[in-house]
Parts: structure tokens; sequence; C-alpha cells
């Protein structure tokens, strides 16, 4: 009997495959592909024949009509334009918007005669089906029913004029029509021809779009208006940042278009603003799938443009779509001031968002810890979460059919990458209904709890024991989510926004939302130690970059005994996200206080000690601890302190009339004691001046630049030229002229 155990098998061992890998596709899954591209379409014959032709091929057709001549631009170009809203394309194609009417002039062979049958043919992507609607055959002459509506509006001998309206939940992007005539033997069509390509986007003036938006100045603002401020610095010291959306501009609804593609969006999902939205904040970050901008937070930008440096978005989109490579660099306000542009030019409703001191919640909870050693100083080594001095993300505009009702409106998308999304993982945020966060409604899509801890976390600080035992000795309700900031309609002035995120800081409604908030798993810090007797407050300051300056510190003590208090003032220098660069700075008085008394404490801040530190979009934190000897208790302050740069000078001068010659020039002078290297200036204007860029190796201390540059206005109006410059050594300086050109 043989022993199973002993018993060898001789058979060869397996091989690794050899040769190709085969080829994957949907074979067994779908019968065709799922079109994602729009830049690609099917060929669609010029006949397609009813019955086989005889011995001497078709018989004659001539006595049915023939197509002579499709117009779709030059006929009904303004008419179009003025009523759809987008005269200001720099397109050579027709581009209308959903659910409203337009016209195109179809020139016959002969006289149209109402037994005729034709028909007009809206084609988008690959494999075009009725079903999915990218196939949309249109028979004006009624004798069919069509998926849009379309009608004969006027006869003229051999030349029609007819109407065509996109059904409003259409798919939004570039189709090709044709133009198709029935005879008994077969269809006869027009060739495709790149002329016959036009362009539907989403509709905010049309009460059955999605993006529907009920406020003609809002619409003006978040879909016409191609340039923006952008808010930062911080919270008591609000900076502006320029910025040139150039939707209009030539190529860059191309270029989103070409995002969608990029992304293999289905052609079929690309009608949904809530998709569309959701997929580009995704695709707007590198993260996941060679999206568009590289963010970078290191501060050295070798290999690609500096944040700061970036004036508008057209550069970067005409960038990404030329080299099919993700452009460098981004943080926060170059993500959202992109994403605007991408959401604008396709029609859907948008403006940037600035929060100030947002909370960065990457552990699922309402808390940002500061760990305090027991004698009331930072642990620095402990303390891992930061505060943003601000973030910027995007608001737009839709319905939301998804949700319950009275949750549409505006909604958060974000595309800069800090975590990944509450679905599958990906770096994408939103869109998060903005009246769902401020209620609380944490359960709906999407992302609703990450954007509800950036406005309503609380900072807490604990006092950490020598045991490690850690216990929360002060909490700060109202630090974060202090203000929210966006541009006002039709002016240069900001508007607070605040009221629309969260209810105010102590109210029941507050307390109501908080509630709910926890219930869906927002965990915060409920104890509420005693606030100490002795009350600390840090000044507002205004102070330029390379200047000393004083940090008073007021202490008042509002009991009726003598406190003594033991402080520590810490001074960083930090990147706007709050991470520190370097601790500059170090005091530690003891403050004695008479009962009642107010006592000032007077810091000198040297700027020989934060100047070698300094990283992009300079600033200064300060957080003042201290502990009460006589009683424990802690005090906790914080202060941002924003460093002003120096202005470029930016002046324009011509005859201030379209299509004539205007120059503008751009001028700075080196204030500081030590020379810039490696210089870059860029300048663009919206309507009037593509993106330009000039290189200086070197600004030596005290001397000045001047560049100069001409450019010809393409059509009247009010808007500006914006410059900025950048070195390593000297970030975000910035400059702008305001202009208005006659027809």
């Amino acid at each position: 009997m043989t022993d199973p155990a002993s018993t060898v098998d001789s058979s060869p061992a397996p091989t690794a495959p050899t040769g190709p890998r085969p080829k994957v596709t949907n074979r067994g899954r779908t019968a065709f592909a799922v079109a994602s591209s729009n830049s690609d379409s099917t060929e669609v014959p010029e006949f397609e024949p009813f019955i086989a032709p005889g011995p001497r091929g078709f018989p004659p057709m001539t006595e049915f009509l023939d197509i002579l001549e499709v117009d779709m631009v030059s006929k009904f170009e303004e008419i179009n334009k003025q009523e759809h809203r987008t005269e200001f394309y720099d397109s050579n194609f027709l581009i209308v918007r959903r659910g409203q009417e337009f016209q195109v002039k179809i020139t016959f062979n002969r006289p149209y005669k109402p037994k005729d049958k034709f028909a007009l043919e809206f084609v988008i992507g690959t494999n075009p089906d009725y079903n999915k609607g990218t196939y949309i055959p249109i028979f004006p002459n009624k004798d069919r029913k069509s998926r849009w509506p379309g009608r004969i509006t006027n006869t003229s001998d051999s030349v029609l004029t007819i109407g065509i309206t996109p059904l409003a939940n259409c798919i939004v992007g570039k189709y090709h029509m044709y133009v198709a005539v029935m005879t008994p033997f077969g269809i006869r069509r027009t060739k495709k021809e790149s002329t016959r390509d036009l362009y539907i986007l989403f509709n905010p003036w049309s009460p059955a779009d999605d993006v529907f938006l009920d406020d003609e100045p809002e619409r003006q603002e978040c879909v016409i208006n191609e340039t923006g401020i952008i808010y930062h610095g911080a919270y008591d010291d609000v900076a502006e940042r320029h910025w040139n959306y150039g939707q209009f501009n030539y190529g860059v609804l191309d270029a989103c278009l070409y995002i969608m593609d990029r992304s293999e969006m289905p052609i079929t999902n690309r009608g949904d603003p809530i998709k569309v939205t959701r997929k580009a904040s995704a695709m707007l970050n590198s993260r996941d799938d060679d999206g568009v901008l590289v963010g970078n937070w290191s501060g050295d930008y070798t290999y690609g443009v500096a944040p700061t440096s970036w004036t508008g978005s057209t550069e970067i989109l005409l960038t990404y779509a030329s080299s099919k490579t993700p452009v460098g660099y981004a943080q926060c306000w170059v993500y959202a001031a992109v994403f605007n542009t991408f959401l604008r030019c396709l029609g859907i409703p948008s403006r940037v968002v600035t929060n100030y001191y947002s909370a960065h919640d990457n552990d699922g909870n309402l808390k940002t810890d500061i760990i305090l050693h027991e004698n009331g100083k930072i642990d620095r080594t402990r303390t891992r979460d930061s505060i943003w001095n601000y973030h910027c993300w995007n608001e737009c505009f839709m319905t939301r059919p998804d949700l319950p009702a009275g949750f549409g409106g505006w909604q958060v998308v974000d595309a800069t990458p800090q975590e990944t999304s509450d679905a599958k993982g990906l770096y994408r945020c939103g869109p998060a209904s903005v009246l769902a966060i401020k209620h609380g409604e944490l359960c709906y899509p999407f992302d609703a709890g990450f954007v509800f801890a950036e406005v309503n976390s609380d900072v807490v600080f604990y006092s950490r024991g020598k045991d490690g035992a850690m216990q929360p000795v002060r909490v700060n309700q109202t630090h974060v989510g202090r203000m929210v900031l966006t541009k006002a309609a039709g002016d240069t002035t900001r508007r607070d926004i605040t009221s629309q995120y969260k209810f105010p800081e102590g109210t029941s409604e507050e307390r109501t939302v908080l509630e709910k908030a926890e219930g869906f798993g927002c965990h915060r810090e409920k104890s509420r130690p005693l606030e100490a007797d002795v009350d600390l407050v840090l000044p507002t300051l205004e102070v330029a970059i390379g200047d000393d300056f004083e940090l008073s510190l007021g202490f008042k003590n509002r009991s009726d005994q003598q406190r003594v208090v033991e402080a520590y003032i810490s001074g960083n220098v930090v990147y706007y996200t709050g991470v520190s660069s370097a601790e500059f700075m170090l005091r530690e008085p003891t403050v004695t206080l008479k009962p009642n008394e107010s006592v000032n404490e007077l810091v000198v801040v040297e700027s020989k000690k934060y100047m070698k530190h300094l990283v992009e979009q300079a600033s200064l934190h300060f957080i003042v601890t201290g502990k009460v000897k006589e009683t424990g208790q802690i005090l906790t302050a914080m202060k941002v302190v924003r460093l002003h740069n120096p202005k470029l000078s930016v002046k324009v001068s011509g005859a201030n009339r379209v299509s004539e010659e205007m120059m503008v020039m751009v001028e700075f002078i080196n204030p500081f004691s030590f020379a810039l290297a490696e210089v870059y200036i860029r300048m663009e204007g919206a309507g009037v001046m593509m993106p330009k860029f000039k290189y200086y190796s070197l600004i030596p201390k005290g001397s000045s630049l001047i560049w100069t540059e001409f450019f010809v206005p393409k059509r009247a109006g009010t808007t500006r030229v914006f410059a900025t410059l950048d070195c390593p050594k000297l970030r975000q300086v910035q400059g702008e002229a305001s202009l208005t050109i006659e027809p």
C-alpha cells in the first residue's frame, strides 16, 4: 500500500504566461463601450439606403430635396448670442444654452413643400443612441414627434429658418448637427463639417434648468462676470487678491470639456450639475487622476509657477489642455479660482468663498486640540492640529432633487485635496448643501460633515500631566469659522455670508444644530472648564514686511484679589494653513495684577528675528498662554498678524476704444536692503489682454523696474488689468488698474 505522504507529483510546474496581455474590452458586459469623450464622435453615413441598389445603382433622386447650405452662425449670430447670453465667448462656433430656442438657416436646391420630409440630427460623443439622449432627431414639419421641440419659423423660397429648443435637462457639451432628407430609397444627409458644430451649456435663466437662479444681479456676477476678488489674509486684516477668471477666452470652453473627457465621465452624465460638479472637484486637483493642478505648499516651486504668481485661470487651463499633464502649482485659492472658471464657463452659477480660521478636520470630530504642559506652556511635540488662517472653496447654485425639499440653492464644492471624500475615497468634496450644513443635517451627501467641521469646530486646550493624563482647561467655541466672505454681486466690496453657514454663537438654534450634528457622529468637547478671572487681549496690528513692531498684551484682573500670571508668548512664522515654519520668539514674562487692575505687557518684535524664516503669504502667529498662580486657571489668546507686502504700480493709457492700441506700464521699486533674484512678473486683463509674463534675473536693492506692453481691446465695457510679481524672497506682490473701453 502506498503512503500518500510519500507520493511525488511529477507533473510540470505551471509556467508564467507569455506573449502580449489580452486586450481588455467591454465585450461580455455591454454591447458597446460607454461613451466618455466629447471630442470623439461617430461618423454618420451620408446615405442610408432603405432598399438594395438595382443593376444601375440607386434611381436618380433629383426630384427630392437636396441641401445646399446650412448656416449656423452668420445669419443669426447676434440674435442667438444675445438671447442666450453667449456673446462674450471668443469662439467661431454657435454657443447656446439649453431650455431656450435658437435658430439656424437651411438652403435647399428648390422651394420647400409641405410633403417634403427632412430632419435635423444632433449627435454627441461616440455610439450615439436615441434612448441615451446622445442622438436627437428633430422633425420641424411635425410629421413625427421630436425629443427637442423644433419648428419652421420662416420660409423664403428655398430658404428655411428653423427654431430648435434643446431640453432643459439635455447633455451639456459639444454637438454636431446633420441635416437629413428622407427619400423612398434612403436617407441623404450632409457631410460632417466642423462649421456645424455647436456647444450647449447649462442655463441659469431657464426655470426648467436645475441651475436656474432667479436673481439677475447674482446671475450677472456668478455667470457673466470675468473678474473676481478672492479674500485672504486674516480675520481682522482682510486682504484682496484680484483674479481674471477668463471663462470666455478662446480655448477655455474646449479645455473645460477636455477636463470631463480626461476624467472619463460618461457623456450621459453631463447634463446633471450634481455629477458634473462632483467629478470636476476631483479633476481640478492632480491627486488620483492626473487632474488640472498640482498642489504645493513647500515653498519650492522650481519646476512650475508659484501659486502666488498666477493672475488668472486661462494660462492654467490652456496649458493643461495642450500638454495633457497637470500644471504646477496651486494652493487653495488657485484651485477655487480655476474651478470657478470651469463652472461659470459651462453656465453653472458659482462664486469663490473664503472661510477665516478654517479647521482642517482629519479625524471626523469637531475639535482642534492644543496640548499644554502643566505650567501652561505649549507642548510643541504633541500639538498636531492646525487651523488654516483662511481657506477658499466654491459655492455653486443648483436644485438638489436627491435631497429633501428645501436643500437646493448654494452648494459647497472644494477642489483642494485635503482629505478623501465620504464616498469612494477620492480627493473631492461636494456638492454639499449650505442649508444642510447650517442645520446640522450631515447625513446628506456629499461631505457635509467635513465642511461643517471647517466652520464649527471648537479649539480645546488640554493640560497634560506628568502621567500623560489630558485635562481640558480651556474651550474656545468662537475662534473657528469666524467669518465667511465672498465678493458682492455687481460691486467690488465684500459680502459677509457667515450667517448662511451657522447660527450665531451661543443661541438656542446653534445648540440644537450641534446636538443634531453629534447624532450624526460629530463628537465635540462637552466639558466646560471654569473661565479664568483674568482676561487676556491681543491687539489688532497692521505691519509692513520688514518692520519692527510692538505687541501689546492686555491683562485685566476681574477679581478682588491679587493675581500673578506666569505667561508664555510664542511667535511663529506660519504658512497660511496654520502649519508652523519656525518659532522665532519665546518670552516668559510674569505679570502681577492688583485687584481689578489692567496691565499692558509690551513685547518688541524685531524684523531680523522673523525675516530669515519667512514663507510665502507671510504671516506671524502669536499664541499666548498663561497660568494664574493663585488659582491654577489657564489663560489663552491667539493672533495672526499679516505682513503687508509692497505694491505694484499698474497704469493704463491710450484711446480706450475697441480695436485701438493701448499701453500698460507696470512699475516696481525694491524697498528692501537686499536684492531680489529670479523675479517673474505676470499680467493679463479680461477682454483686453491674454496672459503675459517677463523674467528678471535680479532687482538690486533700492532699484526699480518698468515693464511696458501694448494691447488691443476686443470689446467694450469696464474691465481691469492685473499684475503680479513673484520671486523666492518675496511672494504675493500685486497691482491692478481699472479701465472702461468704449465701442
